[in-house]
This record gives C-alpha cells, sequence and structure tokens, in this order.
C-alpha cells in the first residue's frame, strides 16, 4: 500500500518537494546577499537605536519588497494549496472516476487502504510543514526591521514554529472531508480553500483569549518601546484612575487639519499627558510566544482529527 500510495500521489509529492526546494533557494540567496549588504552598509553600532540603523532597515525592506510579498501571501496560499492539491483528490478524484468501485474490492480492506493513506500523507505534509518553519526560522533574523517580529506579526506567526505543520495538517484533513462530501474534486479545492480563509480570520479572532493579557500604563508616550509584542486593546486612564476609550471632558482641543493630524494628534496627547492622564495597554507579551503557538496548533491538530475521522465514517459507511 505504501508503493501503491507513491505511485498515485507521486506528482503532489514532487511538486511540493520542488516548490520547498526553490523557496529554499529563494531564501538563502537573499539572506547571503542581504547579510553581505548589511555588512556592507551598516553604521557602527548597528543593530540599534540610531537613525541610521533605522534608515538601513527601510532600505533593506525596498531592495527586498519583492521577497516579502511572496512571503505575506505564503501563510494564507501554502495550506489552501495543501488542502486542494493533496486532500481534496484524496476521496473525491476516488468517487468521481469511479476508482474506488475497484480499489476497495482488491484484497486490501477499505479500512486499511485509509489508514495507510492518511497516515503516509498526513506525515509527509507535517514534514513539508516543519521543513518550511525551519527554512523561514534561519532565513528571518536577517531582516531586522518588521519581518523579524515573530509574536506580534500575525503572518510571520504562522509561518515559524510548528504552526505551517498545524496548518498543512489541518487543510489536508479539510480536504479529504471535502471529496467525501462532494464527491467531486473541484467544489472539494473551493470549500478547501473558503474554509482555510474562514477559519484563519476565525483563529485571528479570538487569538486575543489564548491568554490573559498583561496591561502596563505609559506617561509621555503611547507606545510600548516593543515592536514584538501583540496589541490586544487600549485606554486612556483619567487622573481619576477611570479607564475611558476617549477622554472627551478633558479640556485639551483635538484638531484634525488635513495635512497636519500627526502633529496635531501629538499635541493633544501631550495636553492629556499634561494633565495627569496616563496610556493603559492591554497586550501579550513575546514570552508568549510557545504558549500561542501549541494552543493554535492543539485547537488545528483537535479539528484535523474530527475532519479525518468524519471522512473515514463516511468512507467505510459508504463501502460498507
Amino acid at each position: 500500500m505504501i508503493w501503491v500510495t507513491w505511485r498515485q500521489h507521486r506528482a503532489q509529492i514532487l511538486v511540493t518537494a520542488g516548490f520547498l526546494v526553490l523557496l529554499g533557494a529563494l531564501l538563502l540567496a537573499s539572506a547571503v546577499e542581504a547579510g553581505l549588504y548589511v555588512a556592507e552598509h551598516a553604521p557602527p553600532g548597528c543593530p540599534g537605536p540610531a537613525v541610521a540603523c533605522g534608515e538601513l532597515d527601510v532600505a533593506l525592506g525596498q531592495r527586498y519588497d519583492a521577497v516579502y510579498s511572496v512571503f505575506g501571501w505564503m501563510p494564507l496560499v501554502l495550506p489552501a494549496l495543501i488542502g486542494a492539491f493533496w486532500g481534496a483528490p484524496l476521496l473525491g478524484r476516488e468517487y468521481e472516476r469511479g476508482t474506488h468501485r475497484l480499489a476497495w474490492t482488491q484484497a486490501v480492506p477499505v479500512w486499511r487502504w485509509l489508514a495507510v493513506k492518511l497516515s503516509v500523507l498526513g506525515g509527509a505534509v507535517v514534514a513539508g510543514g516543519l521543513l518550511l518553519s525551519l527554512m523561514v526560522s534561519l532565513w528571518r533574523p536577517v531582516f531586522r526591521a518588521g519581518i523579524d517580529s515573530s509574536f506580534g506579526n500575525i503572518g510571520v506567526f504562522n509561518m515559524v514554529g510548528v504552526a505551517p505543520a498545524a496548518w498543512w495538517l489541518y487543510a489536508f484533513a479539510l480536504g479529504t472531508l471535502a471529496g467525501t462530501l462532494f464527491r467531486r474534486t473541484l467544489p472539494a479545492m473551493a470549500l478547501v480553500v473558503a474554509g482555510v480563509a474562514a477559519t484563519t480570520f476565525v483563529l485571528f479572532a479570538i487569538s486575543d483569549g489564548y491568554a490573559e493579557p498583561a496591561r502596563t500604563e505609559l506617561t509621555g508616550t503611547v507606545v510600548i518601546d516593543d515592536p514584538d509584542i501583540r496589541l490586544v486593546s487600549a485606554a486612556w486612564v483619567e487622573p481619576s484612575g477611570r479607564e475611558v476609550a476617549d477622554p472627551t471632558g478633558s479640556g485639551c482641543p483635538r484638531r484634525v487639519d488635513q495635512g497636519q493630524s500627526s502633529r496635531n494628534t501629538e499635541a493633544w496627547q501631550t495636553c492629556l499627558f499634561g494633565k495627569g492622564y496616563r496610556y493603559a495597554i492591554y497586550y501579550h507579551p513575546p514570552t508568549l510566544f510557545w504558549r500561542f503557538q501549541w494552543t493554535e496548533a492543539g485547537i488545528l491538530g483537535l479539528a484535523s482529527a474530527v475532519f479525518g475521522g468524519l471522512a473515514v465514517r463516511r468512507t467505510l459507511r459508504r463501502a460498507g
């Protein structure tokens, strides 16, 4: 059965392996070239808070804007492709072509056919996701500005740690279930793409609840000096200690003039701080990275098990 699985699904395996090789070559080439660029253009004391260091980061971002664009789409596109081209055809194509009547009447029982295919292909999917995570983790530190935010940046967060493996397995299981529901490949593919997109937004919406947010009060600024935090909410704190979303009765005029909105906002904030107001920020610190990783992986893993179980149940009932 392992040999049969390889023969039937070698196209998906080879194409995915080839993609990972090309992606690895792209990341490696860009990281090496970026490292040489930083070594040649970095002023003394960088990386650091100096203005020149920020200018170097901006120049590096502009230089590799195309790579950033490719990277930005991967957290959504890659799981959708895995579900569409690995999961959806697994059973959908068998039903669509009618080959299940032959495959499931041979010496190999249906349950064994399912067990081998799901375990082999599922294991390959998890391995591919972990390999992707390793490549991104090795590539990412070269780009210190923005892309180095592995916790606060949701896109980066879904490309490192165990998240890629969990997302790929989830999409594969969803595609397999979709194939048993529609018994056709194209509708199953469409369901996978929509399902992965919807799940991405749902998990993003509920991720703030993975842990109790920390709270800090700022004076003189409204920005925490840590680009890797995950902001939950913020509010102004009156001198009495009461939190308000908008301090309308503060006596500080808030003007919004076209072309000067940033300067006017800063003046308004300075006035508030001068009257004793403080700025409270609720956030998740980067130290929660692995807690969030395993929580999200657990949710996706549980959903994968449910989808896989439903697919197996429907298949065995039809075969019976």
